[in-house]
C-alpha cells in the first residue's frame, strides 16, 4: 500500500472563490489530489486552525493537511494523529449491539423495556412500543436532549449513562410516535450503551473495546472512561473559536477542557483518520458483524420524506453529488472537533476533520462534505 502526504498551506482571503470551485471527478487519482486538495481548502476555511484528510482504495492511500493542528505553529494534521470523534462512536456502538444480535443475546424488534424494564417508559415515554431498532435508526420519537445544560457529574468526575438517559426523557416529552419519522437523539445511544451494559456485564467501554476496536486491530482507537480527559500523542489539538472576515481563526485550545462521557455512548470515543476509516470499511464490507447483520445495518429509511439520504442502524446512506452512486457515513461534532467519515462499496474511503467545532448552527457539513465527496470520486471513472 503506497501512502503519500502533504500539507496544503492555509490560503489567506480565498474562502468565497474556493467555496465556488466544481468538485470534478477524475479517470484515475490526481497525482496532486487537485479537487480534493480545494475542497479541503474550503473545509478548513469554514472550521477551526485546520482540516486533514486521509482517502484511498484498498490498493492507494494518500493524506492531505490544510492549516495545523496546533495553533500559531507549523503543524499539519497527519492521518495518524488522535482527536476525538464524537457522533461516529455511534456507529461502533451500533456495531456493539449488532454483535449481540449476532449472539441471539436479544432481536432488533425487541422493545426496549424487556431488556431494560422501567428505564425509558417516565414522561410519556412506553418502553414497550420502542424497539432496538428505532433506538439505532434515530426513529424512536425521543427528541435530542440540551445539550448546554447537563446533569449533575459522579463524584468522581463524569457522567453515567443512567444519569444522560434520565436527564435526556425527563427533559422533553415524546416529540413523535415510535417508529414515525428520523429524530437525531443522542439520549438513543446512552439507553443502547445502558443495553450493552446489561447483557454483556461489562462498562460500554470495554464491551465496545473488546467486541469491535481489538478484533480489528485500531492500534489508536479508545473509548475514554468517564472522568479521562486526556487526549494521548500524536494529537490533533481542538479549538473553540471564530473566523475572522472568513480567514483568520481566533480561538482557545479545549482538548481537554471537556468532559468527554458527556456524550457517552454517543460521542466519547478517540481515534484517528486512519483507524476510523479502516473501521468503516469494514464494517461495510462485512467484517465486523455476520452477513445478515450488516444487511440490517445498511437497510435504510429516508431521512425525511422523499429524501435521498437514508437511515440505517448507525450508518446514513448518501448519494454521491461528484460521481455516480452512494456511500455509507456519519459525522461527529463534539468541542474542539468535527470529523466526517465515508466508504462506497466498492472499497473507497475518505475521513477527514477540521480541530474546531464552530457550534451547532455554523457547522461546516457541506464543505466536510465537498472534501469527502471530492476524495471519495478521485478515480471513480464517472
Amino acid at each position: 500500500m503506497s501512502l503519500k502526504t502533504a500539507r496544503l498551506p492555509l490560503v489567506l482571503g480565498l474562502a468565497a472563490a474556493l467555496s465556488a470551485m466544481p468538485l470534478a471527478a477524475h479517470a484515475a487519482p490526481d497525482a496532486d489530489h487537485t479537487a480534493t486538495a480545494a475542497a479541503l481548502r474550503t473545509f478548513n476555511l469554514a472550521g477551526g486552525p485546520g482540516a486533514g484528510i486521509h482517502a484511498g482504495d484498498g490498493s492507494t492511500a494518500w493524506s492531505l493537511s490544510s492549516g495545523t493542528a496546533t495553533l500559531n505553529a507549523q503543524d499539519p494534521l497527519g492521518p495518524d494523529e488522535r482527536f476525538r470523534i464524537g457522533s461516529q462512536s455511534k456507529t461502533f456502538t451500533a456495531a456493539t449491539v449488532l454483535t449481540l444480535v449476532d449472539e441471539g443475546r436479544l432481536k432488533l424488534d425487541d422493545p426496549i423495556e424487556s431488556h431494560l424494564p422501567g428505564v425509558v417508559s417516565v414522561n410519556g415515554y412506553d418502553g414497550t412500543r420502542i424497539t432496538v431498532r428505532q433506538l439505532l435508526r434515530h426513529f424512536s420519537g425521543i427528541p435530542q436532549a440540551n445539550t448546554v445544560n447537563a446533569p449533575a457529574q459522579q463524584s468522581g468526575g463524569g457522567y453515567s449513562l443512567a444519569s444522560l438517559v434520565q436527564y435526556g426523557l425527563d427533559g422533553a416529552p415524546p416529540a413523535a410516535e415510535p417508529g414515525a419519522r428520523f429524530i437525531y437523539s443522542n439520549t438513543n445511544y446512552e439507553i443502547l450503551g445502558m443495553l450493552i451494559e446489561r447483557l454483556t456485564g461489562q462498562r460500554v467501554e470495554e464491551a465496545v473495546m473488546r467486541r469491535v476496536v481489538e478484533p480489528l486491530k485500531l492500534p489508536n482507537t479508545s473509548f475514554p472512561a468517564p472522568g479521562d480527559r486526556s487526549l494521548p500523542g500524536p494529537r490533533i489539538n481542538g479549538y473553540a473559536g471564530v473566523r475572522f472576515i472568513g480567514t483568520v481563526f481566533i480561538g482557545t485550545e479545549v482538548t481537554t477542557a471537556h468532559e468527554p462521557s458527556r456524550f457517552y455512548a454517543s460521542g466519547a470515543m478517540i481515534s484517528t483518520m486512519r483507524d476510523v476509516a479502516a473501521f468503516y470499511r469494514a464494517l461495510v464490507g462485512g467484517r465486523v458483524v455476520s452477513a445478515e447483520s450488516t444487511a440490517e445495518m445498511k437497510r435504510g429509511v429516508p431521512m425525511e420524506p422523499g429524501s435521498p439520504s437514508k437511515a440505517g442502524l448507525g450508518l446514513v446512506e448518501a448519494p454521491l453529488s461528484s460521481c455516480a452512486g452512494t456511500f455509507w457515513t456519519y459525522n461527529g461534532g463534539v468541542p474542539g472537533y468535527f470529523t466526517l467519515t465515508g466508504v462506497t462499496e466498492d472499497g473507497r474511503y475518505a475521513s477527514t476533520v477540521t480541530n474546531a467545532q464552530m457550534g451547532l448552527s455554523n457547522q461546516p457539513v457541506n464543505q466536510g462534505y465537498g472534501a469527502l465527496q471530492a476524495a471519495l470520486c478521485e478515480g471513480s471513472g464517472t
